[in-house]
């Protein structure tokens, strides 16, 4: 028993390393490639844990293998866009200049519902309000919408604002984040000082935000939230 669970544990953290080599896509996000690779992986992954008698080199070779595949793939098809077409597919047009596009919708394998669906997914109910739709080789649908459904922004109103970059989790529950620090601009003696003018020693922080304008929330753990 014992052999099995150490067993699990060390493919647990192959399949999780090899994920992390594969990249940061979520599973509705994943190209046909990654998506077989994934699914073999998993596959793979159970066979030593179910099977005692097959050895760990079984799992461990063809995992890495795969992975190993799938990154090179992935590098060739930045370099030349034919590989990436063959391996990945390209984008389909199915509504263009507010015209639905019925044959590219057969040939996707794409019900009116299944357009119908994506669209309310994003708030438009109103086939209507479409200018251009395109499935990705994701199988997700990108909408642009037409100009009077489109929503309204500060540079369509002729609004001026300044570029500021939003806030950092620069505490997390008593600990220091450096790197978002380094995003804001600001140190640690910087932090301290804001935190120790409000009172609030570090391990008595549970979350802290900043901005690179100065600005800090601080919320103490277990109680309320205090801001500067």
């Amino acid at each position: 028993m014992l052999i099995v669970f150490f067993r699990a544990v060390i493919l647990y953290i192959l399949i999780v390393i090899s994920i992390r080599l594969m990249g940061k896509r979520q599973i509705g996000e994943l190209q046909p490639s990654e998506l077989v690779i994934t699914l073999l992986l998993s596959n793979i992954a159970t066979l030593p844990i179910e099977d005692m008698t097959i050895p760990m080199s079984m799992g461990i070779v063809p995992i890495f293998t795969l992975v190993c595949l799938d990154v090179i793939l992935s590098h060739c098809s930045l370099k030349f866009r034919g590989l990436r077409k063959l391996i990945c597919g390209s984008p389909k047009i199915v509504v263009s200049r507010g015209i639905i596009d019925q044959k590219q919708l057969k040939d996707l394998r794409f019900s009116a519902d299944d357009l119908l669906e994506s669209l309310r997914s994003m708030g438009i109910f109103d086939i209507n309000e479409v200018q251009l739709a395109v499935v990705e080789t994701t199988g997700k649908i990108s909408v642009y919408q037409k100009a009077q459904f489109r929503p309204v922004n500060n540079g369509g109103m002729g609004i001026k604002g300044s570029q500021t970059d939003p806030p950092q989790l620069v505490v997390d529950n008593g600990r220091i984040i450096y790197s978002a620090l380094g995003l804001i601009g600001k140190d640690e003696k910087w932090l301290m000082k804001k935190l120790g003018e409000k009172g609030m020693p570090l391990k008595d922080v549970y979350i802290c935000t900043a901005d690179p304008s100065g600005q800090i929330v601080a919320i103490r753990k277990d109680k309320g939230k205090k801001k500067v």
